[in-house]
């Protein structure tokens, strides 16, 4: 006769989300300050040049004051413990921050066409490190979805 006991688990179900401070010291959740502080960055910098190209750079600014925006609402329903209404808050970080990183790889290649094009020395600095910025947030918000998608 077959046996009558449950089938093993094979799926565990999904850590909860640390509180407080240690939200910033767990690996997807430690993303969150450097996404914002680089993505500001980004956002600063293109602002305080004179934007030369403003369908490339109007994309950059889009792109990063955008994600900063919804990155900082994230957050923020993190802190509070929004998420804990949803069960499919996981999926839709992951994706969001996936979304994010292809949208910011193009903002930062945008950004270092719109700096090659127009060489400058006013703004030539300035529109490197923004270039610079844009890079690093990209490689930070790929980094947080894959984090989350994997954890």
């Amino acid at each position: 006769m077959a046996s009558r006991d449950p089938p093993p688990v094979t799926s565990y179900g999904p850590t909860e989300v640390p509180s407080g401070f240690a939200l910033f010291l767990t690996i997807p959740f430690a993303f969150f300050l450097p996404e914002l502080i680089f993505g500001f960055w980004v956002w600063i910098l293109v602002a305080a040049t004179q934007v030369a190209n403003p369908l490339l750079q109007g994309w950059v600014m889009y792109v990063s004051l955008t994600s900063f925006l919804i990155s900082l609402m994230f957050l923020l329903s993190y802190i509070f413990g929004f998420y804990k209404k949803f069960q499919s808050w996981r999926v839709l970080d992951s994706l969001y921050h996936g979304t994010t990183g292809i949208l910011y790889m193009s903002a930062a290649v945008l950004q270092v066409h719109a700096t090659i094009i127009r060489p400058d020395l006013q703004n030539y600095y300035i529109n490197t490190a923004a270039s610079f910025f844009a890079f690093v947030t990209t490689l930070l918000y790929i980094l947080h979805a894959f984090s989350i998608y994997y954890q």
